[in-house]
């Protein structure tokens, strides 16, 4: 089995809070590497800066589960793996990636 975190990459998406907000990326992506017998959907929440990055369960989203220790994931696990699917989108956006 692959120690990929990310299993696949559904949807890419480009945000910013407002016109004067911070951007972000949000990423949704199903994730097997933590559950190992099945995949589960996640959004992954990415800012510009390192170590900027929440993961959350999206079934655990509509059923209104938010707490730490319920729907909270290591964002910087799935991080790295989220930047390069962030940095494949921006390319194909035509955006100039650093």
């Amino acid at each position: 089995m692959s120690d990929k975190l990310v299993r696949k990459v559904i949807k890419v998406a480009f945000h910013r809070n407002g016109s004067m907000g911070e951007p972000f990326h949000v990423v949704l992506f199903e994730s097997g590497g933590h559950l190992k017998k099945h995949r589960t959907r996640m959004i992954g929440i990415v800012f510009d800066d390192q170590c900027f990055c929440a993961v959350l369960d999206v079934d655990q989203l509509n059923e209104g589960t938010i707490e730490f220790m319920k729907n909270s994931w290591r964002g910087d696990n799935f991080e790295p793996e989220l930047r390069t699917a962030i940095t494949k989108y921006e390319r194909e956006r035509g955006e100039v990636v650093s």
